[in-house]
């Protein structure tokens, strides 16, 4: 936990002063940094064992699943070590013994997946038709059934055993510059200090600039902002080129397996229709007017002549309550009673016992928050709480993910347990849905309810309002790129102000250079195409909670379902199984709706 000094300074602890239970339970994986070698070692020397398949594939149904079972027990054993060393950097990153098992387990992850590279090509070669016959032959083969359905949709997208070999191999350098950008922001970059109205320093971390900014002092969040932004814009021609960089990399990986555009590669692998991202982003740019009369409301509220984007988290309540991590697990636990028994013990045995979280900010953390882990290991969280109804959020946030992850993985087998980023942000979302209705019934007053909208406004403000405004700057600059232009620092911090422009329309201060450096903040954009399945998964969430709370037969067994489904079904489908359609715009239109009765409610509390 952080502290701080007789000014008041808050002091954030090196990872030594960590106490062991309240860090994540690396020990259940691997007892040291000596067992995690040996079992990187033991996977590549066991890659001549799936290497023997080599060319066999099509010789009959038994060498077909061999040859798949062989690779799943591989990358599966190569999910453990890799998430392993990836949890020991991500929570130092100044730790560079855990840097280097992190390089070296990308590595190694690039070795399995090129190493498997034939499997797919040779099945394809085998023809849909008589793979279909396989599987009434050998039943270890029944349950790739859509796994084979799914493949042979690609078809035409999967190229030669050596193509693919190749572009198994590129899965390790081509990393490194979403590697590299966390380096360059998480471990090396610093930022100076914020400046109390006091006149004290406060220290500015990629862990706590959040929570100054979700404080009352406006100067504080001023400089904890600007100072933050400037940072990032000390080295924007860098983040460019690295970002333009990961954009490339993007177009050439859709030019090699023949689609038409990135979007369009990006979408095909979940087989979600393009329209789909199109209709997210028409809504978001037809709900602005709502968003600009949340901001109006927020100035008014806060007393300010001029709405600046450092004043879109202050509390627009004097008192606040504090939440310690034991009575978020509880609150949590509460709000989702209705899942049933077996869920809530599940899920509080893992906080309080099991470790799953990795609790409280460190020097060196990774910013934020994620979920990870592999089947066979806890689903392990990462966060930095801090006390308050936003660390409560964010808690419930990747515990939503840590439960999907759980389920999936004691419930489908190997080839589906890694369900998409899709529908990743519903499970996650629909937590948070749930305990905020419960925390708003259950608590009645009126300084605690504020706090909670504020929680809920500014979880809808990143994914309703950040997440669309960057998927229009991803897809553009893609776009841009395919086109054949260049990207600079100037052209993309000109593009992110002006997409801010016309989402503020002038209810908010636009700072063109700060603003417009935001899309440098977010390592997001290191992963194609995802920021805009914030805005869907928080669509599908809020349909399913709305469905669980109002008491619908079957809906929090068909919520668990979903859940349970992982990637055995095509994500839109496996989110209809859960009762929501999301290859509409409804969900989404249902969610804006809810974000505008927050505001209606808001604004009679603050009368």
């Amino acid at each position: 936990m952080t502290q701080t000094n007789s000014q008041n300074t808050e002091i954030i602890p090196p990872r030594s002063a960590i106490a062991p239970e309240h860090t994540w339970n690396a020990e259940s994986v691997f007892s040291d940094a000596e067992a995690w070698e040996v079992e990187l070692k033991a996977i590549q020397a066991d890659l001549p064992a799936l290497a023997k398949f080599q060319g066999e594939v099509k010789a009959g149904p038994d060498r077909l699943a061999g040859a798949l079972e062989k690779r799943d027990e591989l990358i599966r054993r190569m999910y453990v070590v890799y998430m392993y060393a990836s949890m020991q950097h991500e929570v130092d990153k100044g730790d560079q013994a855990a840097a280097m098992m992190n390089a070296k387990a990308g590595g190694a992850f690039g070795q399995v997946l090129a190493a498997a590279a034939f499997i797919e090509p040779e099945t394809i070669e085998i023809g849909q038709a008589v793979v279909q016959e396989w599987m009434q032959i050998e039943p270890r083969l029944a349950i790739y059934a859509h796994y084979f359905a799914d493949l042979f949709r690609q078809q035409a997208h999967v190229r030669s055993a050596e193509v693919e070999e190749l572009l198994g191999m590129l899965a390790d350098p081509f990393s490194s510059v979403g590697q590299t950008a966390g380096m360059l922001t998480d471990a090396d970059l610093k930022f100076a200090p914020a400046v109390t109205s006091e006149g004290h320093e406060r220290q500015v971390t990629q862990g706590n600039l959040l929570k100054i900014l979700a404080e009352p002092d406006r100067p504080a969040r001023r400089t904890a902002w600007e100072h933050y932004m400037d940072a990032h814009l000390a080295v924007k021609n860098t983040l460019a080129n690295n970002l333009a960089t990961s954009i490339k990399q993007n177009v050439f990986m859709s030019r090699a397996r023949r689609h038409p555009a990135t979007l369009e590669a990006a979408l095909f692998a979940l087989n979600v229709d393009p329209a789909v991202f199109h209709n997210l982003i028409e809504t978001f740019r037809k709900n602005l007017p709502t968003w600009q009369r949340y901001f109006a409301l927020r100035r008014k509220a806060l007393g300010v002549e001029q709405l600046e984007p450092y004043d879109l988290w202050a509390p627009l309540t004097p008192q606040r309550q504090a939440v310690p991590y034991r009575q978020a697990v509880d609150w949590i636990c509460e709000g989702l009673v209705p899942l049933g028994a077996d869920y809530v013990e599940i899920l509080r045995k893992g906080c309080l016992e099991q470790r799953w979280v990795d609790i409280y900010p460190n020097q060196g953390k990774f910013s934020g928050a994620f979920s990870s882990g592999a089947p066979g290991t806890y689903p392990f969280i990462a966060m930095s709480y801090t006390d308050e109804i936003f660390s409560l959020s964010t808690l419930a946030h990747e515990l939503g993910h840590s439960m999907h992850s759980y389920l999936t993985w004691q419930n489908q087998p190997f080839v589906y347990s890694n369900y998409s980023l899709f529908v990743a942000e519903v499970a996650s979302n629909f937590h948070q849905a749930m305990v905020r209705a419960y925390l708003l019934e259950k608590e009645k007053d009126v300084h605690f309810q504020i706090g909670l909208i504020e929680e809920a406004m500014a979880n809808f403000l990143r994914y309703f309002f950040i997440m669309p405004t960057l998927a229009r700057f991803e897809l553009e600059t893609h776009q841009r790129v395919e086109r054949g232009e260049g990207l600079s620092a100037e052209a993309m911090t000109d593009l992110m102000a002006d997409l801010f422009q016309e989402a503020y329309g002038g209810e908010v201060h636009l700072d063109r250079e700060r603003v417009g450096i935001t899309w440098a903040t977010f390592s997001h954009l290191y992963v194609d195409y995802y920021v805009y399945q914030y805005a869907t998964g928080i669509s599908g969430a809020n349909a399913l909670a709305r469905r669980v709370l109002s008491g619908a037969p079957g809906a929090a067994q068909d919520y668990l379902c979903f859940l349970k489904a992982g990637a055995s079904l095509y994500p839109l489908d496996a989110l209809k199984l859960g009762g929501v359609d999301l290859s509409t715009p409804q969900p989404v239109e249902e969610t804006f709706a809810v974000m505008a009765g927050m505001v209606d409610r808001l604004e009679t509390l603050l009368a």
